[in-house]
């Protein structure tokens, strides 16, 4: 079964109301959906080893194919992405731009990455540049540096010596504005549901439903 919705689910990836309503589906047929993950999403929807299926990155609005299949293949070439300073040395950053990191950012993409979660990527330092602006910058430097073949007075590759941007300090967002940031760039709520919050008053106070 969660081959067979996977499928259907990447045969209407353009048509965000049938992911909608396939995705409902699975919810009734007990089959996890699984927002898209850098370590494990390709290009469709596929299923894990667990039986979940994984959101396409190619459902993901502001990647397009340039950057998902630029993802795949250095995963695929170097294994898993370690951290985000991982992720911005061993990708093209004219392939992915920020556009396209912004966008896997609200989708949840980066989430599986330990110790940083989805508010820090933009929160500000004092000259007014998120914390992703930076990790761009540094990636970029890095990825010079390893291009020009310059080698320090040690013997060392200079982009060894670029320091990792300090990841800063911020608020989780709310529930709310997280999923609506969410849904603004897959069309869906997957992580969770904005009435969530609310799921002790609904259970208890509720005695009707509107399903067919």
């Amino acid at each position: 079964p969660a081959e067979y919705m996977a499928s259907v689910l990447s045969n209407n990836m353009n048509d965000i109301k049938s992911v909608t309503f396939f995705m409902e589906e699975c919810k009734r047929m007990g089959i996890d959906v699984l927002g898209p993950d850098v370590n494990e999403s390709v290009y469709r929807f596929t299923v894990n080893k667990s039986g979940q299926i994984r959101f396409g990155l190619g459902a993901v609005k502001g990647l397009g194919q340039g950057p998902v299949q630029e993802i795949i293949s250095k995963r695929t070439e170097n294994g898993a992405f370690i951290n985000i300073f991982d992720f911005v040395k061993r990708v093209s950053l004219r392939v992915c731009n920020k556009k396209a990191l912004d966008s896997l950012t609200y989708a949840g993409g980066f989430d599986s990455f330990p110790n940083v979660h989805r508010a820090q990527y933009f929160q500000e330092d004092m000259n007014g540049r998120t914390f992703l602006e930076n990790v761009i910058k540094f990636g970029s430097g890095f990825q010079d540096s390893e291009n020009s073949n310059q080698a320090s007075l040690f013997g060392e590759d200079t982009g060894a010596k670029l320091p990792e941007p300090q990841i800063p300090f911020a608020e989780e967002w709310n529930n709310i504005y997280k999923l609506n940031k969410e849904k603004e760039v897959v069309g869906v709520f997957i992580s969770g549901h904005p009435l969530n919050d609310f799921k002790v008053e609904i259970e208890a106070f509720c005695n009707g439903n509107v399903a067919m």
